[in-house]
């Protein structure tokens, strides 16, 4: 049987099937229930992979290793979930060390929900990593550490979400997916929506930014009344129920067979526009049963080859004032059945910018005093090789602590972070890379690599949180036309060894993330990967040989590797205990 990935590369329509994990043992009944409905897909050879979800909806649920077990070694294809809401970093190279060890080679790298539930209370969240950090650490593995390691084979999968309604939420979106092909994701699927003109946009997008090749598959939820309502009422982040397909969905509810007919159909309309489209398959969603996945393939079998296009005029919920990277696709009407302006088709395909048509486009407000005041001081400071910059260099590494820097330089850096950017002293800034907002204070989840897909118009989808800072970058880059350079910094991979330190100290020293960026992609920074400030930069900073020895070794602690020996035993570094 062919893999996943060798699947991907071939011609045929492909079929997943999600199944979610439960909360509680494998002896559980309502696991019992799930375990049969897998054994049924197993035996179906139109479905050619089953999906299992990692904790869904940020509940605590049955790891889903234990549900893939069985599928897999009854021969099917399994893609398992893995997500950073619950994991760091090590615990997510050692989850994949295990997926890869016992036979799982398909990963659907996601952020993850931010825990609603959990035992005793809310869950702590970790977001260690993002989605894109995630990726670059299984590319790596794919690649190999080291020569000490094997190579794994992962088929890395992501997911987009592009049914967004600003502006700043939707370019940021398609700025991330390049960024996740970058870093190495195999394959793409996209967030549940019920609207083919973003389907379509996103086939288009993608074709016209060069990562056209990557296999696209379409997310088909299969509807019920209840589950509208769900979405209706914002209770799953990230999908959108607009009033219209709720009084739809809610009419039909109220059938004899309450609705089942109407949804299995609507669902077979989906999965054949995204055929029509030139997606490569179908991710079919809320299956409770076999009988639901045969009907709705069934039903898209009976479909002429030009039937979608009818489908896509009908099913398309959007919002009023919704953005789009393409207006022509909603001006033209048919457009979303292939019939796209050819003027507008070549400009994206050239990969020129979309033409904007937001209900609130991004202004130049949105910079402000503070965010040019920060741009203009980030720059006199520490672009390497000006005067400040070098001076910096000098001034911390002839401290008595090159980890803080001297205590006046130090006690300026917290009260200036904290008072204009509410600083918590990760000592690994990302405040260049978010348009001068503190993804650590600002961001329900840490997200240093661009916006998950949580937002409900804008905002945070944790309580608390207001708009998200990167719908607010995004509009303060606008401001100065380089809002598509938003992710050029990705991947960032923060370095936990240097919080509490000076970031700024870091920074003049080479070590933090913005030394690394260049080289992130090629070689991306791991824990176990020794890193000492190059000898020449500190011999450029003046400083003496026993100091640049007990700079270095200062430097080594605090990434806590391996430490270079030490030809100085008198050296205050070297008789300080390591753990």
């Amino acid at each position: 049987m062919d893999t996943l990935r060798e699947q991907l590369e071939g011609a045929r329509f492909l079929v997943g099937v999600e199944l979610v994990s439960i909360r509680g043992s494998m002896s559980e009944a309502t696991a019992v229930r799930v375990r049969a409905l897998a054994t049924q897909l197993v035996d179906r050879p139109e479905v050619d992979w089953i999906s299992i979800t990692d904790n869904a909806g940020g509940n605590p649920q049955l790891h889903p290793q234990a549900l893939g077990k069985p599928i897999l070694y009854a021969g099917k294809e399994v893609v398992i979930h893995l997500t950073c809401k619950d994991l760091n970093r090590n615990a997510l190279e050692s989850a994949a060390w295990q997926l890869d060890s016992e036979g799982f080679h398909n990963v659907l790298a996601m952020t993850g929900d931010y825990p609603v539930g959990g035992s005793g209370g809310r869950a702590k969240p970790v977001f260690d990593l993002d989605s894109v950090g995630l990726i670059a650490m299984l590319d790596r593995m794919n690649r190999g550490f080291d020569d000490k390691h094997l190579k794994t084979s992962f088929c890395i999968g992501a997911v987009t979400s592009n049914t967004k309604l600003r502006e700043g939420e939707v370019v940021p979106q398609y700025l991330k997916l390049a960024k996740k092909i970058e870093c190495g994701a195999h394959f793409i699927i996209n967030q549940v929506g019920f609207d083919a003109r973003k389907a379509r946009e996103l086939k288009r997008w993608m074709d016209g930014h060069g990562i056209g090749h990557t296999p696209l598959v379409g997310n088909v939820y299969v509807l019920t009344a209840r589950a509208a309502r769900l979405f209706a009422a914002g209770r799953v982040a990230g999908i959108v129920v607009t009033p219209a397909l709720l009084e739809l969905c809610e009419r039909h509810g109220r059938s004899p067979d309450g609705g089942k007919a109407f949804f299995r159909e609507f669902a077979a309309r989906q999965m054949a526009i995204f055929r029509g489209l030139g997606y490569r398959g179908a991710y079919l969603g809320g299956i409770h049963d076999l009988a639901t996945v045969e009907r709705v393939l069934e039903i898209e079998r009976t479909f002429g080859s030009d039937d979608w296009k009818a489908f896509a005029r009908e099913i398309a919920f959007g919002r009023p004032g919704e953005f789009f990277a393409y207006p022509d696709e909603v001006e033209a009407g048919g457009a979303t059945a292939g019939g796209a302006r050819p003027a507008a088709e070549t400009a994206a395909r050239a990969g020129e910018r979309p033409a904007a048509r937001p209900v609130r486009k991004a202004r130049g407000r949105r910079a402000g005093l503070l965010y040019a005041f920060s741009r203009w001081t980030h720059a006199l400071m520490f672009t390497p090789g000006r005067l400040l910059s070098r001076w910096g260099a000098k001034l911390v590494a002839r401290s008595r602590d090159p980890a803080q820097g001297p205590p006046p330089l130090r006690v300026l850096e917290r009260a200036t972070k904290a008072a204009l950017f509410r600083c918590k002293d990760c000592g690994d800034c990302s405040l260049p890379d978010v348009a001068f907002l503190c993804p650590e204070s600002q961001c329900a989840k840490n997200q240093r690599n661009g916006p998950c897909g949580g937002t409900r118009e804008g905002r945070c989808e944790v309580d608390g949180y207001g708009e998200c800072i990167w719908l607010r970058a995004y509009e303060r880059l606008k401001a100065a036309g380089t809002e598509l350079a938003l992710l050029d910094h990705a991947p960032v991979l923060q370095n936990q060894a240097l919080r509490g330190t000076s970031s700024w100290a870091n920074n003049w020293l080479g070590r933090d993330h913005s030394a690394l960026r260049a080289d992130t992609h090629a070689a991306p920074p791991h824990p176990a990967t020794p890193h000492t400030t190059p000898s020449s930069e500190l011999r450029d900073a003046g400083l003496r040989d026993a100091e640049l020895r007990d700079a270095q070794l200062r430097d080594a602690e605090l990434r806590g590797q391996p430490q270079p020996p030490n030809p100085n035993p008198q050296s205050p570094a070297a008789a300080r205990p390591h753990g």
